[in-house]
């Protein structure tokens, strides 16, 4: 836990996944997303263009309180044109150790997933600053994961604002993909999706 974004990214507690995002409606949309508190936005790789985005949005909130990262990064050339184009954190939905001393080489937040303690303390070794348990499961399962895991937990998979405050008791941060944003949605309608979510 060693990156300087991590202590900003415990106490923010939420990263909205942005999958299915449209670069031409990427702008607007984040600014909603920003405008309702929310800081740290999620790209992931399998969204088409999403390099092109990242670097979009990346430029477009540097020196600000906003933060771009890549998801769903899965061989250390991804982190290196995550790097490239600005990306500030790199988040994956499995353990790689490769992943994940690349992004630390590089001076990225390394956020990798996870779903047994075997799993973790592999991440662990390999220098991860943060762990994604994905699928989360239930919030007891977080909380038996975090009896033996060292390091912070973001619960992943399925979180929207039923089980929220749940996941929030046993979690040290969420996740959020459809329970914030879908691709479709205007840009009030993701405003008022936030807003909700976050009341």
């Amino acid at each position: 836990m060693n990156h300087p974004l991590c202590r900003e990214m415990l106490a923010e507690k939420i990263i909205v996944i942005l999958r299915g995002l449209r670069r031409e409606i990427a702008l607007p949309a984040c600014e909603a997303l920003a405008g309702e508190g929310l800081r740290f936005l999620e790209v992931p790789l399998n969204t088409p263009g999403a390099l092109e985005t990242i670097a979009l949005l990346a430029k477009h909130f540097r020196g600000t309180e906003v933060h771009i990262g890549a998801g769903t990064v899965l061989t250390p050339a991804a982190v290196e044109e995550v790097a490239r184009v600005g990306g500030e954190y790199i988040i994956s939905p499995n353990t790689s150790p490769a992943v994940i001393r690349r992004t630390v080489e590089l001076g990225l937040l390394s956020l990798p997933g996870f779903q047994t303690p075997t799993e973790a303390f592999t991440a662990i070794d390999a220098g991860a600053d943060l762990l994604k348990a994905f699928p989360c499961g239930t919030p007891e399962n977080i909380r038996v994961l975090k009896s033996v895991v060292p390091l912070p937990i973001f619960a992943v998979g399925g979180i929207d604002r039923s089980n929220r405050d749940a996941f929030l008791a046993s979690a040290d941060g969420l996740g959020v993909g459809i329970g914030i944003f879908r691709p479709e949605m205007s840009v009030e309608e993701l405003r008022r999706s936030a807003r909700n979510f976050l009341a």
